[in-house]
C-alpha cells in the first residue's frame, strides 16, 4: 500500500496530516484479499477537509471494489 500526497492538497502540515490519517485507516480496516495487490492512493485536495471518518469510509469502499 502506498500513497502520494501532492501540494494540491495543502501545505506540508496538511499533507502530513492526510498521510497520518491514511496510515491509520489502513491499520484499522482489513485490506483487500484475493491476491497480491499493489495499491497506490493519490488523495484529492478535498481529503484535507473531509476528515478521518470520511477517509475511512472511502477506503473501505475502495477495498470492497478491489475485492470484486
Amino acid at each position: 500500500m502506498g500513497w502520494t500526497v501532492s501540494r494540491k492538497v495543502g501545505g506540508a502540515v496538511t499533507r502530513n496530516r492526510v498521510k497520518r490519517w491514511l496510515r491509520e485507516v489502513v491499520r484499522a480496516i482489513p485490506g483487500p484479499s484475493g491476491g497480491p495487490w499493489d495499491l497506490v492512493v493519490i488523495p484529492r485536495a478535498e481529503a484535507a477537509d473531509a476528515g478521518l471518518d470520511v477517509l475511512r469510509a472511502e477506503m473501505a469502499d475502495l477495498f470492497a471494489r478491489v475485492c470484486r
